[in-house]
């Protein structure tokens, strides 16, 4: 776990726009800078960064964050490791809170990255002496190009080849990376021979594994991977997306496949959007990296009983991970084909027709469940509820859930509501308008969200708010995201826009700090007008709780002498908060 002191101290010596502009050219305008959206397709420039806020926000597709969420988006980094990426950049050491065995494993990953990239040269080197090797990948039509851009090598046949490359054969280390093995006689061998080197490199470029295919189909497994070591995990992994990155901004879609030969073939086709999972199923962390790559994830499979299944499993994974304005689609290819015969007798521009076809998620999820399901009985329709209980309840609630929701409605012939209460779903938010009376009550939506422009702006202004002011804030649901912003200001002590959107990344209103936060690119206040600002908002508060307290002493039939004392008091106190800036007092009855 890295402290929040340390990203607070990182954020405020990084530089946003140094680290957009590694990627993106930007151009001044005004205080901020713009620059066409890495991140979708535009002519005219909507991606603003402010320098002097520290947060970047396309107007156009809404892509936004600090510097750390800019690398998760752009390079398809992990939080920590987009941490490390920029602490490197200004000579900075994450110091993070390790056992003795991470420690271990920490240092032996460095070594391993060494050894796997000397291993992936050794492969390469190989391939040049290897006619068979090299007749191979001609036949699959494969250029000596594309081969270079993915590193692709051939390890020899025989048993101990990597004593070429390694002086120590008998190292621990060459174990550990999954490149030797031991017999029951202690006598070590390759664990790779005779076979197609395809290196597995991560989103930094490391090397952290390998799979190899025969060259012939007799010639026992068709791919072998690499083992998971401390490097390489084959659920957090895809082949091909160091290399696929750009493609895939400037596509605004990747494809998911499951071979590296498919992914290597779409490349050599100009297709060069694609990945491919290492031998498992598509895994969440699979989808997350995916998603945050782009917009659009289609995920091509085989048309057979094994590709269908894969993708029955790929929609079940993906499901908890939809948010609004994200799509998974599904094609299924022709029997017998895949993604590297279809493309290579096809080509690209029929194979991205095809791709255009892809079935969304939605309806192929609808069409499985009604499919095995008879609509015309009761029973039928019951059967469908229950097919459908658990896939809706793995989603968030969000207006994607409220669409299917409403489709599993309409074909089991109820309501929405009657589908969310069958399923013990949380109710969608619905809008509903204010009652007069609860908008003059709460003072409207304006109030809740100026106190959070106030602490996203001068975090520090927290400390200003009483404890008295902080339960008043507490007795209300509606100020239940200046609560939380509140506690969190005062756990992590932040001093800065920017690490206080990264304390609250995780947070159920992340994304509202975030919308607030963006109100406020275009320009921003001066400490003193902030702090008259926030004294404002808790005299419109204390206000709003005497002006109930009084219209509830002026609507019974009598009082008592001490509640006409309190009448009088509230009524006094309402008139000096008017003449401070609080709310009007009521007209005296």
């Amino acid at each position: 776990m890295i402290p929040q002191t340390f990203i607070q101290e990182l954020l405020h010596r990084v530089d946003i726009v140094d680290v957009v502009e590694r990627h993106v050219r930007l151009k001044r305008a005004g205080s901020n800078y713009v620059a066409c959206c890495p991140f979708h397709a535009e002519k005219t420039p909507s991606f603003t960064v402010s320098q002097t806020k520290q947060f970047y926000h396309c107007f156009g597709c809404g892509a936004h964050g600090t510097a750390v969420g800019f690398l998760m988006e752009y390079s398809g980094l992990g939080f920590v490791e987009a941490v490390k990426d920029l602490a490197q950049s200004v000579g900075m050491t994450v110091p993070e809170v390790r056992s003795e065995r991470s420690h271990e494993r920490a240092a032996e990953g460095e070594n391993l990255y060494t050894i796997l990239l000397t291993a992936a040269r050794f492969y390469r080197t190989c391939l040049k002496d290897a006619p068979r090797a090299i007749d191979y990948l001609k036949r699959r039509g494969l250029s000596g190009d594309i081969a270079k851009r993915f590193g692709i090598g051939y390890a020899p046949d025989g048993w101990q080849n990597l004593a070429g490359a390694f002086p120590d054969y008998d190292a621990k280390a060459l174990a550990s990376a999954g490149l030797v093995k031991q017999n029951e006689e202690g006598r070590r061998y390759d664990v790779f021979r005779d076979r197609v080197m395809f290196p597995i490199v991560d989103v930094r470029g490391n090397v952290i594994g390998f799979g190899g295919r025969v060259l012939e189909a007799s010639d026992g497994a068709k791919y072998l991977n690499s083992p998971e070591t401390p490097v390489f995990e084959k659920g957090r992994e895809l082949y091909g997306l160091y290399q696929a990155r750009r493609a895939i901004r400037d596509a605004g879609r990747v494809i998911v496949v499951e071979g590296y030969m498919d992914v290597v073939a779409l490349a050599q086709n100009a297709i060069e959007y694609a990945v491919a999972t290492l031998g498992t199923a598509t895994t969440a962390q699979h989808v997350q990296k995916l998603l945050r790559q782009s917009d659009e994830v289609i995920f091509c499979f085989d048309g057979d009983s094994a590709g269908r299944r894969a993708a029955w499993k790929a929609l079940e994974t993906s499901l908890p991970e939809l948010v609004d304005g994200k799509q998974v689609r599904f094609l299924f290819l022709p029997q017998g084909e895949d993604p590297d015969s279809y493309v290579r007798s096809r080509g690209k521009d029929v194979f991205e027709r095809l791709l255009n076809t892809a079935t969304p998620l939605s309806r192929y999820l609808m069409d499985e469940l009604t499919g095995q399901v008879d609509l015309s009985s009761a029973e039928g329709r019951a059967a469908l509820i229950h097919a459908a209980k658990p896939h809706l309840a793995q989603l968030q609630n969000n207006t994607f859930r409220l669409q299917l929701v409403r489709d599993v409605a309409e074909k089991a012939r109820l309501t929405p509501e009657e589908v969310e209460a069958a399923c013990g779903l949380t109710p969608a938010a619905r809008k509903r308008a204010a009652s007069p009376a609860r908008a003059q009550r709460r003072g409207g939506p304006e109030l809740w969200r100026n106190l959070l422009r106030i602490f996203l702006e001068a975090p520090e202004l927290v400390h200003r708010v009483s404890e008295e002011q902080k339960r008043e804030l507490q007795g209300d649901p509606e100020f239940a995201p200046v609560v939380a912003l509140i506690s969190a200001i005062e756990k992590t002590d932040v001093h800065s826009t920017a690490a206080l959107l990264e304390a609250t990344r995780n947070s159920e209103y992340a994304e509202l700090y975030t919308q607030v936060r963006t109100d406020l690119l275009s320009g921003g206040n001066e400490a003193d007008k902030l702090e008259a600002d926030l004294k404002g908002a808790f005299l419109q508060l204390e206000s709003r709780a005497l002006d109930a307290a009084y219209r509830d002493l002026l609507s019974r039939p009598s009082l008592s002498e001490s509640e006409r004392q309190e009448r009088d008091r509230l009524w006094q106190r309402l008139t000096e908060l008017k003449g401070a800036g609080g709310v009007g007092q009521p007209s005296p009855m």
